[in-house]
């Protein structure tokens, strides 16, 4: 069976087994089993791909709720779509979330997930009160920051190399309204995008959709778009169906023509410097999640895409210098988009650091990685590191120098057996 992940790139022969509980999978491990754990499978590399796969995606069940503080236990199935389809009517909402709500509970530990917030708010993780984890052995185990705490920074942001996420505990977030009061502010370039960063630290969400193919005093131009939840007391929204995307666009068709003429159009469509209106939540925080399979516009052979983060002293130094080598380049990426991290956490494999973080869409090309190999040295000259849910072709030194406490991380999966049965493409790709 073929199967890839959302940047469709790598392609392997795979088997997917779906349990149906947690006892089936413990049976699942004692018959030969060696690979990942798998979710809805929107990590862009092969960090949920192997010749065996477990899906978890029949572990779908709310487990507790506690109306009172919005405390949930829920099964690592579960998608953050589901639980938003049935508490954003309630009034809840997610402590943190990425730019898809198509992801799993599961993943969104493995992968430590950030989201609009997380220079107030942290990442996924820093929200969980407790794990569930399925160990190599067969045993099921609790883990938190106080009880089994290296197992616990281990798995947040381990990419399912610790073993099984079977549920987790965390708090949703009050609500009064599923609107967004959004604002768009329209910088000039970079070096203005970073500025109003800095002046609007205290806003709740914002992002910056920057056009990379700009240059000169137009580098780095973008649109600054911040929100904050509505308090108008509207809850429920209209059901809008996504919209289905059922073929492949031909490999070239995403050309730098089309990129330049589709940035210029969106930059210059808002007319003025600013605009401020009220907006349902899932535009806000989902807009690709709209078109289904939005990933087929790149065409049959995929494409990745990469994201870094730059520590905050270097962060205007070094975005200027990863944007002036794509400009130099010529490569269009149709997503560009740039955020602001707070503070890291103590978890092993965690993405964020203070700092910014660039993601950005390229389509494969036979050359495209040696060029990502020349932008990887200076992620790392500025004391970088690249974001392993993105990752398709990292190397095993890059990311060694972008994470420095891998190695707790690997006497951690060696501590408790996991090195014997769980691995992805992704894992022995960086040999860990």
């Amino acid at each position: 069976m073929s199967i890839t992940s959302w940047g469709r790139y790598p392609k392997i022969d795979g088997r997917i087994i779906a349990p149906m509980t947690p006892s089936d999978i413990k049976s699942v491990l004692t018959q030969g089993f060696r690979g990942i754990a798998r979710g809805m499978g929107r990590s862009y590399g092969d960090s949920s791909l192997a010749l065996q796969m477990i899906s978890i995606l029949r572990l779908n069940c709310i487990l507790e709720f506690d109306e009172t503080n919005g405390f949930i236990r829920c099964a690592a199935g579960i998608t953050l779509a589901d639980l938003l389809e049935v508490f954003v009517p309630r009034g809840w909402f997610l402590p943190v979330t990425p730019g898809t709500k198509f992801v799993t509970v599961g993943g969104a530990i493995a992968s430590d997930v950030h989201g609009k917030n997380h220079h107030i708010e942290g990442s996924f993780c820093d929200h969980l009160d407790n794990i569930t984890l399925l160990l190599a052995n067969g045993i099921t185990i609790k883990c938190s920051r106080i009880e089994n705490p290296t197992l616990f920074y281990a798995t947040c942001g381990g990419m399912g190399l610790t073993g099984i996420i079977l549920d987790a505990s965390f708090s949703l977030k009050p609500i009064s309204s599923a609107y967004i009061n959004e604002t768009i502010i329209k910088a000039r370039n970079i070096t203005e995008t970073i500025e109003l960063f800095i002046e609007q630290a205290g806003r709740t969400y914002s992002v910056a959709w920057i056009d990379c193919l700009s240059s000169g005093a137009k580098l780095g131009r973008s649109l600054l778009m911040m929100g904050e939840h509505a308090k108008d007391g509207r809850l429920n929204l209209p059901h809008k169906r996504p919209l289905p995307f059922s073929f492949d666009l031909p490999n070239s068709f995403l050309n730098r023509r089309i990129v330049a003429a589709f940035n210029e159009i969106y930059y210059h469509h808002l007319l003025g410097k600013r605009i401020e209106k009220v907006v349902p939540y899932e535009p806000f925080f989902y807009p690709l999640d709209r078109v289904l399979q939005w990933n087929r516009i790149y065409g049959t052979n995929g494409f990745t895409q990469y994201q870094f983060v730059i520590p905050k002293a270097a962060g205007l130094e070094g975005i200027r210098a990863i944007l002036n080598e794509i400009a130099k380049s010529r490569r269009g990426s149709f997503l560009a988009v740039l955020k602001v991290f707070g503070q890291g956490n103590d978890n092993y494999l965690s993405f964020p650091l203070e700092g910014y973080t660039l993601a950005l869409d390229f389509k494969l090309s036979s050359d495209l990685f040696s060029y990502l190999e020349r932008l990887d040295r200076i992620v790392l000259d500025y004391g970088g590191r690249i974001y392993l849910s993105k990752d398709a072709r990292m190397s095993e030194a890059t990311f060694k120098s972008g994470y420095p406490r891998w190695e707790e991380f690997m006497k951690t999966r060696h501590h408790y057996g996991a090195e014997s049965l769980f691995h992805s493409l992704q894992s022995e790709r960086l040999r860990i």
